[in-house]
């Protein structure tokens, strides 16, 4: 019996202790989201004058800077960029991202020649689906890590655009929605859409004033497509990161509730056995009395 008590104990105290775990981690998880969030609508003002001065330059050059007609690249190669976690505990998070970017990207017309995965868990499920990865990139751990992560991608891309290795990029991540639900999304980053374009040449400027590039436009809208470019991957990973923490929430809250359903049971034999145990030392004492008593009556 004092086995089985001290056995019950052990399991009461580890369960205890994981509990307290899974409460910090649910504690971080939640104030991470907030903190991700917070980057994501702190960039519309920057990309809003980005969208400008990308305005300001298709106006002067016209529409046209680096696209191509879909029916061109049929024999061109295919890169994506795809956002997942390094660490588990996290749900389906991955698996749904991979799921998503496989099942589009098989779609297109053209050759899949290269994926740079961000996390070591997603290319992990990548490679389990035979796909051509890129060395793994991890996955920043606050905001401010997230851009140089974005300006090594950059590079990456563009350095493997020019060698001629990959002509399209896509990029995809999960994107946070109410609660603790996420959806996997993806958009063509490379080349840039030709209906945009025309859609921000034909914009109508926010002053009187018409807009002009000094020393010509085609070296400025370089640049800004650039910073285009960059804050579309700082925003997709800042939503992959609260995404991946809202999953984590969810994952650390159904963990708490098994864990709570847990301490119960086990409390509840803990107390149920300490009973039992009463009740035999009472029956004991009860019957050496009543024997005791009876042997001295007897006499």
């Amino acid at each position: 019996m004092s086995g089985t008590i001290e056995s019950l104990t052990r399991k009461i105290s580890g369960a205890t202790d994981l509990e307290a775990v899974v409460r910090s981690m649910k504690a971080l998880a939640a104030s991470s989201i907030g903190q991700y969030q917070k980057a994501v609508h702190s960039l519309d003002d920057y990309a809003s004058t980005v969208e400008l001065a990308l305005t300001a330059c298709l106006r002067q050059t016209g529409p046209g800077y680096d696209t191509a007609e879909t029916g061109s690249l049929k024999k061109h190669g295919i890169g994506a960029i795809v956002f997942g976690s390094d660490q588990g505990l996290v749900g389906r998070f991955n698996e749904v991202v991979v799921e998503f970017a496989v099942k589009t990207l098989k779609a297109l017309p053209g050759t899949i020649t290269k994926i740079w995965p961000l996390g070591e868990r997603i290319h992990a499920l990548l490679d389990d689906t035979g796909m051509p990865t890129a060395g793994i990139l991890p996955v920043p751990g606050s905001v401010n890590a997230i851009s140089g992560l974005v300006a090594q991608i950059l590079i990456d891309v563009e350095t493997t655009r020019e060698h001629g290795d990959v002509v399209e990029v896509y990029l995809f991540h999960n994107h946070p929605k109410s609660g603790s639900l996420y959806e996997p999304v993806g958009k063509r980053l490379l080349p840039l859409d030709l209906a945009w374009q025309k859609q921000l040449a034909a914009a109508p400027w926010p002053t009187k004033l018409p807009p002009e590039v000094i020393q010509g436009a085609k070296s400025p809208l370089r640049a800004f497509i650039r910073e285009y470019l960059f804050v579309l991957l700082f925003q997709a990973c800042a939503e992959s990161l609260a995404s991946e923490n809202a999953s984590r929430l969810a994952a650390m809250q159904r963990a708490e509730k098994n864990i709570d359903g847990i301490l119960e049971d086990l409390n509840l034999k803990l107390h149920r056995i300490r009973q039992e145990s009463i009740d035999e030392e009472l029956f004991d004492v009860i019957s050496g009395y009543e024997a005791l008593t009876g042997v001295r009556r007897h006499v």
